[in-house]
């Protein structure tokens, strides 16, 4: 098992005029989760009550991707009774990147303040979706770590995908410099402010390249990105939607980020 001895610290970024504690009235702030979908029925309809049921400020928006297996029909059923259940429905699997790309432009052009990113497999726990919205007062982006601080909190995984995400985490601060021990993790909130600052229509990665783009992107603006410990438990229901293409994506993405970068072009 990789231990802290394997994986350098990172070296955070220090706050600066970012970051700085949120001044507004807590209850009075709004927060949506996305969730891309696609053959999720098996866990939508309890995964969006679970969300839902954390905290009153959150609401939900699934961008579904044509899903075959009626995922999409499921969540119309919900907001029609649930106003705080929204919904995108796609044409055909376009793939995680957009789809989340999708999401936070229908976020900001309605004016929420937190902007949320979440599996529909309860991998991601949705009980710790009232941490990330304490640690959002005074950061960012908080990105829920499965490796902080070198310590592995990932259940069920079989020991070579464990390693191969490791692995992937070490290469991607190592080609990047981003200062983080999770850089791959789709369990994330941003404030309105990071993600209208970034040129949503120039990120063009899709899979585990996406996540790291958009922390790295975020980063080099001057952005406070905060980690917090969660918990990974491995899907039970439904497949997964790794393939070598995304991983493949991945290890290319990197160096043309630190290269854009370099260049001056982010």
């Amino acid at each position: 098992m990789p231990d802290q001895a394997t994986q350098a610290a990172p070296t955070m970024v220090p706050t600066a005029e970012v970051g700085t504690p949120w001044t507004g009235n807590p209850r009075h702030q709004r927060a949506l989760v996305i969730v891309p979908t696609y053959n999720e029925r098996q866990n939508i309809v309890r995964v969006l009550d679970a969300v839902l049921s954390q905290d009153e400020r959150l609401e939900v928006l699934v961008v579904d991707d044509g899903s075959p297996d009626g995922t999409g029909a499921l969540v119309e059923e919900m907001r029609t009774v649930n106003p705080r259940v929204h919904a995108i429905h796609r044409a055909g699997k376009l793939g995680l990147g957009t789809a989340y790309l999708t999401g936070f432009k229908w976020a900001l052009e309605r004016g929420y303040d937190f902007i949320l990113e979440m599996d529909a497999d309860f991998s991601h726990d949705p009980a710790h979706l009232p941490q990330f919205l304490d640690a959002i007062q005074s950061a960012d982006v908080v990105l829920g770590s499965r490796y902080r601080d070198g310590k592995v909190t990932v259940v069920n995984w079989p020991m070579n995908r464990l390693m191969l995400s490791y692995a992937a985490n070490i290469y991607a601060r190592f080609a990047t410099r981003l200062p983080v021990w999770d850089a791959t993790g789709g369990f994330k909130c941003f404030r309105r402010d990071v993600l209208s600052a970034i040129d949503l229509d120039a990120v063009h990665s899709n899979g585990y390249a996406f996540q790291i783009e958009m922390s790295f992107r975020a980063w080099k603006r001057g952005y406070r990105l905060v980690e917090i410990p969660i918990v990974f438990v491995d899907r039970t229901e439904g497949e997964s939607k790794m393939s070598g293409k995304i991983v493949r994506e991945a290890v290319w993405m990197v160096w043309r980020l630190r290269f854009l970068a370099l260049r001056g072009r982010l």
